[in-house]
């Protein structure tokens, strides 16, 4: 079926500060771009096992598993990276060293290599993450696109560098080709970073240092994503003790002035909190990105509300 006309790009990476949802926004957008009979990979790399307790699964192993299905007979799978297991990978690959590389769990090695060079793990999980992207069997691309649930903004930026972290390992062999290839992939117009996050000023200030950072780092930036975006309830701003009175009155209920004085307090407040939204908004819009803003789901994170993300933002 090939790329979706609005979400072109093969490699889609979600980062968002911790709190935001950028999993559950992977996963939708992993959904969302396997309709109509395309084949995704969500992949996760931080261990944290989020995309199997999304979805109520066990955790994940370190194969590609399908865990849903789309309209149209469309397919997401899912992959967790172990870097262990991605490092004995490696070496099997370019050195064969099969049961003798197994054998390296048991001393250990694995840790000690990760620890003394720790730009290698991301080299690891990125090549893993390239490598699904740029798969091909019988002429054909394995996956329509990849969704990298990514590590949160503020550390997105070193991960997807990987140049810079191998640099200081390798000057040749099979690491520094294989970072070469992963940077080469991450900075080409296959790739975008969408950026998730919540109108509140902790996650939009890490949004906007990391895409700073990754414009520096000349990997291209998507979309940002507004979530648990809130309806507007209120207008105005200011809300006065008469004019809830009327209000109650006017439909019916009791008008105390208990209940006056409490709901103009709360009433105050929601119009406070939207007029920082709305400063926070503008100042996500200054950057001249694509926006998309999705809503706070009433019945929390299930299945039907990943679809309805999942619609959002393929109509975005």
């Amino acid at each position: 079926m090939g790329e979706h006309r609005n979400w072109p790009e093969r490699l889609h990476v979600v980062t968002g500060k911790g709190g935001t949802g950028k999993t559950s926004v992977a996963a939708a957008l992993a959904l969302g771009l396997a309709a109509g009979g395309r084949r995704t990979l969500l992949v996760e790399v931080e261990g944290r096992q989020g995309i199997a307790q999304l979805f109520g699964l066990d955790p994940l192993p370190y194969a590609e598993k399908r865990i849903a299905t789309t309209t149209g007979g469309g397919e997401v799978r899912a992959l967790a990276v172990d870097p262990e297991e991605a490092l004995l990978e490696y070496l099997d690959m370019f050195y064969k060293l099969g049961a003798a590389g197994r054998a390296l769990r048991k001393v250990g090695a694995i840790d000690f290599a990760t620890t003394i060079a720790p730009g290698l793990r991301d080299v690891l999980l990125t090549g893993k993450v390239k490598e699904a992207t740029t798969r091909s069997e019988n002429g054909r691309r394995v996956y329509d696109a990849v969704i990298l649930d990514a590590p949160p903004t503020g550390r997105v930026g070193r991960f997807l560098n990987v140049t810079a972290e191998t640099a200081r390992l390798a000057k040749m062999g099979p690491i520094k080709t294989q970072s070469d290839g992963v940077a080469s992939l991450l900075r080409s117009p296959m790739t975008a970073v969408h950026v998730v996050t919540l109108l509140e000023e902790m996650p939009v200030q890490e949004s906007l240092d990391a895409i700073t950072d990754l414009t520096a780092l000349n990997i291209p930036v998507g979309r940002i994503i507004v979530n648990g975006a809130r309806p507007a309830l209120l207008t105005g701003g200011k809300v006065t003790k008469a004019e809830v009175k009327r209000g109650l009155t006017a439909a019916g209920l009791p008008a105390s002035a208990a209940a006056v004085s409490q709901l103009t307090v709360q009433a105050q407040a929601h119009l406070t909190r939207r007029e920082l939204e709305e400063s926070l908004r503008i100042e996500l819009a200054e950057l001249n990105r694509p926006m998309v803003e999705l809503p706070l789901l009433p019945d929390g994170v299930n299945m039907s509300g990943l679809q309805d993300l999942a619609g959002r933002l393929l109509r975005a």
